[in-house]
Protein backbone atom coordinates (compact mmCIF):
# COMPACT_ATOMS: atom_id res chain seq x y z
CA UNK A 1 0.00 0.00 0.00
CA UNK A 2 1.19 3.36 -1.19
CA UNK A 3 2.04 6.00 1.57
CA UNK A 4 -0.52 8.59 1.40
CA UNK A 5 0.66 12.44 0.15
CA UNK A 6 0.00 15.05 2.40
CA UNK A 7 -2.59 17.37 1.57
CA UNK A 8 -1.59 21.26 1.75
CA UNK A 9 -2.38 22.73 5.44
CA UNK A 10 -3.67 25.83 3.31
CA UNK A 11 -6.38 24.21 2.21
CA UNK A 12 -7.78 23.58 5.71
CA UNK A 13 -10.71 20.56 6.25
CA UNK A 14 -13.18 21.49 3.26
CA UNK A 15 -12.21 23.02 0.04
CA UNK A 16 -13.31 23.54 -3.40
CA UNK A 17 -11.56 20.58 -5.74
CA UNK A 18 -10.25 23.77 -8.06
CA UNK A 19 -8.52 25.11 -5.72
CA UNK A 20 -6.84 21.96 -4.42
CA UNK A 21 -5.96 21.25 -8.54
CA UNK A 22 -4.35 25.01 -7.85
CA UNK A 23 -2.10 23.70 -5.40
CA UNK A 24 -0.73 20.57 -7.21
CA UNK A 25 -3.55 18.16 -5.57
CA UNK A 26 -3.50 15.37 -8.13
CA UNK A 27 -7.12 13.55 -9.45
CA UNK A 28 -6.33 10.13 -7.86
CA UNK A 29 -5.35 12.07 -4.09
CA UNK A 30 -8.81 13.48 -4.65
CA UNK A 31 -10.25 10.12 -4.46
CA UNK A 32 -8.54 9.29 -1.46
CA UNK A 33 -10.54 7.13 1.17
CA UNK A 34 -9.85 10.30 3.81
CA UNK A 35 -12.08 12.51 1.72
CA UNK A 36 -15.48 12.78 1.28
CA UNK A 37 -17.67 14.57 -0.93
CA UNK A 38 -21.70 15.31 -0.68
CA UNK A 39 -21.59 18.22 -3.50
CA UNK A 40 -19.94 18.31 -6.94
CA UNK A 41 -16.54 20.23 -6.68
CA UNK A 42 -16.23 20.45 -3.19
CA UNK A 43 -14.34 17.76 -0.75
CA UNK A 44 -14.34 17.41 2.85
CA UNK A 45 -11.25 15.51 5.09
CA UNK A 46 -13.00 12.69 6.59
CA UNK A 47 -13.11 13.05 10.50
CA UNK A 48 -13.87 10.37 12.74
CA UNK A 49 -16.31 11.39 15.97
CA UNK A 50 -17.66 9.44 18.31
CA UNK A 51 -21.26 9.15 18.34
CA UNK A 52 -22.43 8.59 22.09
CA UNK A 53 -26.01 7.53 22.57
CA UNK A 54 -26.52 10.47 25.59
CA UNK A 55 -25.89 12.85 22.74
CA UNK A 56 -29.34 14.62 21.73
CA UNK A 57 -30.09 13.86 18.27
CA UNK A 58 -30.86 17.70 17.81
CA UNK A 59 -27.15 18.23 18.32
CA UNK A 60 -26.19 15.04 16.17
CA UNK A 61 -28.18 16.44 13.54
CA UNK A 62 -26.55 20.10 13.75
CA UNK A 63 -23.22 18.72 13.28
CA UNK A 64 -24.40 17.03 10.26
CA UNK A 65 -26.04 19.70 8.53
CA UNK A 66 -23.30 21.86 9.46
CA UNK A 67 -20.59 19.51 7.70
CA UNK A 68 -22.15 19.91 5.02
CA UNK A 69 -22.88 23.68 5.32
CA UNK A 70 -19.14 24.17 5.10
CA UNK A 71 -18.49 22.00 2.48
CA UNK A 72 -21.27 23.34 -0.37
CA UNK A 73 -20.05 26.86 1.23
CA UNK A 74 -16.50 26.14 -0.33
CA UNK A 75 -17.85 26.28 -4.03
CA UNK A 76 -21.23 28.56 -3.85
CA UNK A 77 -21.10 31.45 -5.96
CA UNK A 78 -20.66 34.78 -3.92
CA UNK A 79 -24.02 36.07 -4.33
CA UNK A 80 -25.82 33.08 -2.55
CA UNK A 81 -26.23 32.35 0.68
CA UNK A 82 -28.21 29.71 2.99
CA UNK A 83 -31.52 30.34 4.20
CA UNK A 84 -34.94 29.17 6.05
CA UNK A 85 -33.87 25.77 8.21
CA UNK A 86 -30.42 25.38 7.10
CA UNK A 87 -29.95 28.98 8.73
CA UNK A 88 -31.46 28.24 11.31
CA UNK A 89 -28.57 25.44 11.87
CA UNK A 90 -26.08 27.33 11.48
CA UNK A 91 -27.20 30.41 13.99
CA UNK A 92 -28.18 27.53 16.63
CA UNK A 93 -31.92 28.23 16.62
CA UNK A 94 -33.81 25.50 18.09
CA UNK A 95 -35.48 23.10 15.74
CA UNK A 96 -37.53 20.55 16.93
CA UNK A 97 -35.99 17.08 16.29
CA UNK A 98 -35.60 15.60 13.16
CA UNK A 99 -36.49 18.32 11.26
CA UNK A 100 -33.80 18.90 8.86
CA UNK A 101 -33.83 15.24 8.15
CA UNK A 102 -36.35 12.60 7.31
CA UNK A 103 -36.05 9.01 9.12
CA UNK A 104 -34.77 6.06 6.52
CA UNK A 105 -37.49 3.34 5.66
CA UNK A 106 -36.74 0.54 7.91
CA UNK A 107 -34.98 2.53 10.88
CA UNK A 108 -31.63 1.49 9.80
CA UNK A 109 -28.80 3.75 9.69
CA UNK A 110 -28.84 7.77 10.51
CA UNK A 111 -32.01 9.98 9.46
CA UNK A 112 -31.11 10.89 6.13
CA UNK A 113 -30.91 14.49 5.97
CA UNK A 114 -32.88 17.22 3.25
CA UNK A 115 -32.01 19.14 0.86
CA UNK A 116 -29.77 22.57 2.30
CA UNK A 117 -31.52 25.39 1.21
CA UNK A 118 -30.16 28.39 -0.34
CA UNK A 119 -31.23 31.62 -0.90
CA UNK A 120 -30.41 33.87 -3.83
CA UNK A 121 -32.11 37.81 -3.91
CA UNK A 122 -34.58 38.97 -6.71
CA UNK A 123 -34.51 38.35 -9.53
CA UNK A 124 -31.44 36.27 -9.50
CA UNK A 125 -32.47 32.85 -10.38
CA UNK A 126 -32.34 29.85 -7.99
CA UNK A 127 -29.29 27.63 -7.12
CA UNK A 128 -30.01 24.49 -9.20
CA UNK A 129 -27.46 21.35 -7.36
CA UNK A 130 -28.01 18.04 -6.20
CA UNK A 131 -28.71 18.25 -2.39
CA UNK A 132 -29.86 22.13 -2.35
CA UNK A 133 -33.67 23.64 -2.19
CA UNK A 134 -32.71 26.69 -4.10
CA UNK A 135 -35.27 29.46 -3.55
CA UNK A 136 -35.34 33.39 -4.38
CA UNK A 137 -36.00 35.79 -1.68
CA UNK A 138 -37.15 39.87 -1.50
CA UNK A 139 -33.61 41.27 -0.52
CA UNK A 140 -35.73 43.23 2.21
CA UNK A 141 -37.32 40.11 3.75
CA UNK A 142 -33.45 38.35 3.82
CA UNK A 143 -30.69 40.53 4.90
CA UNK A 144 -27.77 38.11 5.08
CA UNK A 145 -24.47 38.06 7.48
CA UNK A 146 -21.68 36.21 7.64
CA UNK A 147 -21.27 33.45 10.66
CA UNK A 148 -17.99 31.77 10.69
CA UNK A 149 -17.35 32.96 7.15
CA UNK A 150 -20.65 31.22 6.24
CA UNK A 151 -23.53 33.85 4.67
CA UNK A 152 -26.53 33.08 5.93
CA UNK A 153 -29.77 35.09 6.29
CA UNK A 154 -29.57 37.07 9.40
CA UNK A 155 -31.21 36.09 12.90
CA UNK A 156 -34.77 38.02 12.77
CA UNK A 157 -35.10 37.07 9.39
CA UNK A 158 -34.47 33.64 9.37
CA UNK A 159 -36.36 32.98 12.31
CA UNK A 160 -39.24 35.00 10.48
CA UNK A 161 -39.22 32.16 7.60
CA UNK A 162 -39.32 29.21 10.27
CA UNK A 163 -42.96 30.94 10.12
CA UNK A 164 -44.22 28.09 7.71
CA UNK A 165 -41.92 25.31 8.64
CA UNK A 166 -42.31 25.31 12.57
CA UNK A 167 -45.73 25.08 15.12
CA UNK A 168 -46.70 27.84 17.35
CA UNK A 169 -45.09 26.64 20.09
CA UNK A 170 -41.65 25.63 18.52
CA UNK A 171 -41.92 29.31 16.79
CA UNK A 172 -41.97 30.20 20.60
CA UNK A 173 -39.20 28.15 21.71
CA UNK A 174 -37.04 29.97 18.89
CA UNK A 175 -38.00 33.33 19.92
CA UNK A 176 -37.24 32.70 23.56
CA UNK A 177 -33.46 31.22 23.14
CA UNK A 178 -32.96 34.60 20.69
CA UNK A 179 -34.71 37.15 23.11
CA UNK A 180 -32.94 35.11 26.34
CA UNK A 181 -30.64 37.44 28.36
CA UNK A 182 -28.31 34.98 30.19
CA UNK A 183 -28.03 35.68 33.68
CA UNK A 184 -26.58 34.77 36.76
CA UNK A 185 -28.56 33.05 39.53
CA UNK A 186 -29.20 35.66 42.18
CA UNK A 187 -27.77 38.54 40.41
CA UNK A 188 -24.60 38.73 41.85
CA UNK A 189 -22.85 39.71 38.79
CA UNK A 190 -24.60 41.71 35.77
CA UNK A 191 -25.71 39.60 32.48
CA UNK A 192 -22.58 38.87 30.04
CA UNK A 193 -24.89 40.29 27.25
CA UNK A 194 -27.70 41.44 26.09
CA UNK A 195 -30.31 39.04 23.17
CA UNK A 196 -29.28 37.99 20.41
CA UNK A 197 -32.25 39.92 18.74
CA UNK A 198 -34.87 42.30 20.39
CA UNK A 199 -38.07 41.88 20.17
CA UNK A 200 -38.93 44.75 18.18
CA UNK A 201 -36.34 43.20 15.05
CA UNK A 202 -38.52 39.86 15.10
CA UNK A 203 -41.56 42.05 14.78
CA UNK A 204 -40.03 44.05 11.95
CA UNK A 205 -38.55 41.07 10.46
CA UNK A 206 -42.35 39.20 9.90
CA UNK A 207 -43.52 41.58 7.44
CA UNK A 208 -45.76 40.75 4.70
CA UNK A 209 -45.10 36.84 4.42
CA UNK A 210 -46.06 33.92 4.74
CA UNK A 211 -47.03 32.65 8.22
CA UNK A 212 -47.17 36.27 8.98
CA UNK A 213 -50.06 35.54 11.90
CA UNK A 214 -48.86 32.60 13.39
CA UNK A 215 -45.19 34.49 13.26
CA UNK A 216 -47.21 37.43 15.50
CA UNK A 217 -49.04 34.88 17.88
CA UNK A 218 -45.37 33.11 18.53
CA UNK A 219 -43.55 36.70 19.61
CA UNK A 220 -46.67 38.03 21.83
CA UNK A 221 -45.80 34.04 23.74
CA UNK A 222 -42.42 34.94 23.91
CA UNK A 223 -40.30 35.64 27.07
CA UNK A 224 -36.94 36.54 27.69
CA UNK A 225 -36.10 34.07 31.15
CA UNK A 226 -36.26 30.85 29.59
CA UNK A 227 -33.09 28.97 28.95
CA UNK A 228 -34.04 25.93 27.07
CA UNK A 229 -36.44 24.64 24.09
CA UNK A 230 -37.95 22.38 27.20
CA UNK A 231 -38.48 25.14 29.85
CA UNK A 232 -40.68 26.96 27.20
CA UNK A 233 -42.56 23.65 26.12
CA UNK A 234 -43.23 23.51 30.14
CA UNK A 235 -44.14 26.64 30.55
CA UNK A 236 -47.16 26.33 27.16
CA UNK A 237 -47.82 23.01 28.59
CA UNK A 238 -49.07 25.00 31.67
CA UNK A 239 -50.24 28.34 30.29
CA UNK A 240 -52.14 25.92 27.84
CA UNK A 241 -53.63 23.48 30.59
CA UNK A 242 -55.28 26.43 32.11
CA UNK A 243 -52.69 27.52 34.93
CA UNK A 244 -51.42 31.28 35.33
CA UNK A 245 -48.27 32.22 33.63
CA UNK A 246 -45.45 31.27 35.82
CA UNK A 247 -42.35 33.66 36.78
CA UNK A 248 -39.36 32.43 34.86
CA UNK A 249 -35.93 32.72 36.38
CA UNK A 250 -36.69 33.01 39.79
CA UNK A 251 -34.45 33.97 42.61
CA UNK A 252 -35.51 32.25 45.89
CA UNK A 253 -34.00 34.01 48.99
CA UNK A 254 -33.52 33.21 52.70
CA UNK A 255 -35.43 35.78 55.25
CA UNK A 256 -32.30 37.14 56.17
CA UNK A 257 -31.11 37.58 52.60
CA UNK A 258 -29.34 34.93 51.72
CA UNK A 259 -29.22 33.43 47.94
CA UNK A 260 -30.64 29.62 47.89
CA UNK A 261 -31.87 29.12 44.36
CA UNK A 262 -32.86 30.25 41.13
CA UNK A 263 -35.74 28.11 39.83
CA UNK A 264 -36.75 27.44 36.48
CA UNK A 265 -40.60 28.13 36.59
CA UNK A 266 -42.39 29.43 40.10
CA UNK A 267 -45.69 31.31 41.21
CA UNK A 268 -43.47 33.32 44.34
CA UNK A 269 -47.02 34.52 45.62
CA UNK A 270 -47.53 30.40 46.82
CA UNK A 271 -44.17 29.31 46.57
CA UNK A 272 -44.84 26.54 43.77
CA UNK A 273 -42.10 26.08 41.79
CA UNK A 274 -40.83 23.96 39.07
CA UNK A 275 -37.78 23.02 37.63
CA UNK A 276 -36.78 21.10 34.05
CA UNK A 277 -33.85 18.70 35.16
CA UNK A 278 -31.94 18.21 31.38
CA UNK A 279 -29.07 15.57 30.65
CA UNK A 280 -26.87 17.57 33.09
CA UNK A 281 -28.44 16.87 36.25
CA UNK A 282 -27.38 12.78 35.85
CA UNK A 283 -23.87 14.15 37.21
CA UNK A 284 -22.82 13.10 40.72
CA UNK A 285 -22.10 16.72 41.80
CA UNK A 286 -25.26 18.27 40.19
CA UNK A 287 -27.39 15.69 41.83
CA UNK A 288 -26.28 16.06 45.31
CA UNK A 289 -26.65 20.05 44.71
CA UNK A 290 -30.10 19.08 43.46
CA UNK A 291 -30.86 17.55 46.82
CA UNK A 292 -29.34 20.16 48.94
CA UNK A 293 -31.23 22.96 47.21
CA UNK A 294 -34.37 20.87 47.52
CA UNK A 295 -34.31 20.53 51.18
CA UNK A 296 -33.29 24.00 51.79
CA UNK A 297 -36.64 25.33 49.76
CA UNK A 298 -38.37 23.16 51.48
CA UNK A 299 -37.61 24.41 54.67
CA UNK A 300 -38.73 27.55 53.38
CA UNK A 301 -42.02 26.10 52.38
CA UNK A 302 -41.63 25.81 48.87
CA UNK A 303 -42.80 22.74 46.63
CA UNK A 304 -41.13 22.20 43.77
CA UNK A 305 -41.80 19.80 41.38
CA UNK A 306 -39.13 18.55 39.05
CA UNK A 307 -40.39 17.34 35.09
CA UNK A 308 -37.98 15.47 32.56
CA UNK A 309 -37.77 15.28 29.05
CA UNK A 310 -40.06 11.72 29.45
CA UNK A 311 -42.53 13.76 31.38
CA UNK A 312 -43.19 16.12 28.69
CA UNK A 313 -43.43 13.41 25.61
CA UNK A 314 -45.90 12.50 27.71
CA UNK A 315 -49.77 13.13 28.02
CA UNK A 316 -49.81 16.91 28.62
CA UNK A 317 -52.48 16.75 30.87
CA UNK A 318 -50.77 14.73 33.15
CA UNK A 319 -47.98 17.39 33.36
CA UNK A 320 -50.92 20.42 33.93
CA UNK A 321 -52.41 17.72 36.89
CA UNK A 322 -49.34 17.30 38.91
CA UNK A 323 -48.30 20.90 38.51
CA UNK A 324 -51.90 21.74 39.70
CA UNK A 325 -51.75 19.87 42.40
CA UNK A 326 -48.84 21.77 44.19
CA UNK A 327 -50.49 24.82 44.10
CA UNK A 328 -53.86 22.96 45.58
CA UNK A 329 -50.98 21.51 48.00
CA UNK A 330 -50.25 25.26 48.98
CA UNK A 331 -53.30 26.08 49.80
CA UNK A 332 -54.64 27.53 45.94
CA UNK A 333 -58.21 27.57 46.09
CA UNK A 334 -59.02 28.36 42.00
CA UNK A 335 -56.93 26.99 39.65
Amino acid sequence: MGIRRELPPELGGVFAVGRARDAGVGRGRLRGSDLTSTFHGARSVRVERPDPDDVPDVAKERARVLAQVRELAAVLADHAFFAGITAAMVHGIPLPPFHHSVRRAGGGGPPELTPLVVGVHKPRSPVRRARVRGIHLDPALAPVVEVDGIRVTDLASTWAMLGVELGERDLVAAADHLLRIPRHPGGFRPPERGPHVTREQLADAIGRRRGAERLRRALARARTGSSSPRESRLRLILVDGGLPEPVLDYDVSAPYGAFVACLDLAYPEWKVGYEYDGSGHRTQAQFERDVAKGEWLADLGWDVLHFTARDLRGPEREVVRRARAALIRQGVAKV
